[in-house]
């Protein structure tokens, strides 16, 4: 019988095995196969290199056994930090750094982790007398030393604790004796340093400020103390200096990214965690994910800018409000060509919101050209599949760069792209919401914090992306986007209703896919019970002006859901009359 070498058994390089119970820790067993070629015994003489093709070989399989930290007591866990073999489970040091904060503090982890000092050497002995130290302790202080340098280099803000910063001041007490010459006792040092020149940080200041960082000039800029008080005042509104859409696209469209660049970059990813965002109304919350709630408070900016300049004037004619609704359509697509997907969407939620969605004459004068690029883009952000297509779309982003055709010169990869953060938020509040924190036996679910950290690994991935982009501010737009009034639900709804009285005539809204509300999906999540962090008080918002043709939008309660700033809509859209 000839032996046939055109197949081969393909087996799966990891297998799920089971789970083991060791000292009251629980383990995921997998086995890892890896393949090795052989010649047959007595195939050919020994010393050959390698087989022939037409040899005589055999597929060898060796089978090793790998086991990864599912669930233990917290004792175990900081053990594992300094014990563990990085080979068997590479990703167990990352992932407790990225979200120990949802279950334990940062003062108690160093607790189990920093080992005391050594008692004082007597006079006259000489430091050489104590190298015949255990093997064992040197290895574990080593350890100890690793850890402490990526969670000094990869998360710094865990250590922030004003005024005296008492954790970093023992992290650098211990580096001081157990590795004083090492980078590690220099960055923290270091990081101390930077820490204490913030004598008194004003949170409410710092929060006000992300959206506009890193732009010099713009604080001088006045601002409008808050949102329209009537419709008479918006259509008596003199501006003065020029308005956002007398800018042209382009410009418009690279500020707007290079804000969401800068802002993204600087998201804490462990202020994304669902135990922690979910929690943002709570009681006391104030000043937490202040990072996240910047992005929050940029996306609303821009999604008002529309409604604003859209409905700002109720005295245009529909030809000329289709001119503004024409230009915000390609600065969406000029966001989307540079890989910006927040302001895409927050621009795509004003012109689908109930009030710019129903101006049926406005959008019946919109030429066909931008009315499909609207459909197209819309088609982006649809709800089918859990976002599937925006998903999608994101992966082919990031992908960009490994598609090179082989053999092609190096290129530099574009920048970006910049997620649209509320994806990410979604998903770890469902994530939450579905694991639970605890185990039977007061165990810690640590196979919960690993699938977290995935989801937080590919922020970080995007936030290393989204720094190479290479834009400069311009101070005008900058102006003209920070003091561009502001409409409620409310007035926008009235202002509509002004500009084109409700009728029972055919609608010449363009016919996207209606699309669920990010709270109401989220609505038949279970309750689950509150963590002992928490989180963010809630972002105030007013509810949705109430449509005599319809029922009013159903109120959430207070605490569970992502904000109403982060819904696909910016308040509930108008079914469209059907035709008589």
């Amino acid at each position: 019988m000839e032996r046939t070498t055109s197949k081969e058994l393909a087996l799966a390089p990891l297998q799920d095995w089971g789970e083991e119970t060791e000292d009251g820790a629980v383990y995921s067993v997998s086995l890892r196969r890896q393949r090795s070629q052989r010649l047959s015994p007595g195939a050919g003489p020994r010393g050959t290199q390698a087989p022939s093709p037409g040899a005589d070989t055999f597929l060898h399989y060796r089978t090793s056994k790998v086991r990864a930290l599912r669930a233990a007591r917290l004792e175990r866990l900081a053990r594992e930090l300094v014990s563990g073999d990085r080979e068997q489970d590479p990703g167990f040091v990352p992932a407790f750094l990225a979200t120990h904060r949802a279950f334990v503090p940062t003062a108690r982890v160093l607790g189990l982790l920093l080992p005391p000092p050594p008692p004082p050497l007597p006079p006259g002995v000489e430091i050489k007398k104590t190298e015949g130290r255990d093997l064992t302790f040197n290895k574990n202080l080593r350890a100890v030393v690793s850890v402490l340098g990526s969670w000094l280099r990869d998360y710094p803000q865990d250590f922030w604790d004003p005024p005296a910063h008492s954790d970093l001041g023992s992290v650098c007490t211990f580096l001081g004796w157990a590795a004083p010459s090492g980078a590690e006792a220099r960055e923290a040092e270091q990081l101390l340093g930077d820490f204490l020149k913030d004598a008194e940080p004003q949170q409410e200041e710092e929060e006000q400020s992300q959206t506009w960082a890193g732009h010099p000039g713009v604080d001088q800029i006045p601002r409008p103390d808050s949102p329209v008080s009537c419709l008479e005042e918006v259509e008596g509104l003199v501006r003065e200096g020029p308005e956002l859409l007398d800018f042209s696209v382009d410009d418009v469209a690279e500020q707007l990214t290079l804000m969401d660049a800068e802002l993204f970059s600087r998201v804490r990813p462990f202020e994304c965690l669902g135990s922690v965002w979910s929690q943002r109304d709570r009681p006391g919350a104030t000043g937490t994910a202040s990072t996240v709630r910047a992005t929050v408070t940029q996306f609303n900016t821009v999604t008002g800018c529309v409604l604003g300049s859209v409905l700002g004037s109720p005295g245009l004619a529909a030809p000329q409000r289709a001119q503004r609704l024409e230009k915000w359509i390609r600065i969406a697509q000029r966001c989307r060509e540079l890989r910006n997907f927040s302001s895409l969407r927050a621009i795509l939620s004003a012109l689908q919101s109930n009030p710019i969605y129903r101006l049926k004459r406005s959008w019946g004068a919109v030429s066909r050209e931008p009315l499909s690029t609207f459909r197209k883009l819309s088609q982006i952000f649809s709800d089918e599949n859990n976002h599937l297509s925006s998903r999608e779309i994101l992966s082919q982003e990031e992908a960009t760069e490994e598609n090179a055709p082989p053999g092609s010169l190096p290129s530099k990869p574009p920048p970006g792209p910049i997620p649209y953060l509320g994806t990410f938020l979604t998903d770890l509040v469902m994530l939450d919401t579905a694991l639970p924190d605890m185990l039977e036996g007061d165990l810690i679910n640590f196979e919960k914090r690993r699938k977290e950290w995935e989801i937080l690994a590919h922020i970080q991935q995007l936030q290393r992306r989204c720094q190479s982009y290479c834009l400069s501010s311009h101070l005008p737009i900058l102006a003209a986007l920070r003091t561009q009034r502001q409409l409620s639900e409310e007035q926008s709804y009235r202002i509509s209703r002004v500009i084109e009285p409700p009728a029972a005539s055919c609608p010449s809204s363009p016919r996207v896919r209606r699309r669920i509300s990010l709270t109401k999906r989220l609505r038949s999540c279970p309750e689950r019970e509150a963590h002992p962090l928490v989180g963010v008080p809630r972002i105030p918002h007013l509810p949705p002006p109430v449509c005599p043709q319809r029922p009013p939008h159903p109120v959430l309660e207070p605490g569970t859901l992502l904000p109403a700033v982060l819904r696909p809509l910016q308040g509930p859209r108008a079914p469209a009359p059907s035709c008589h």
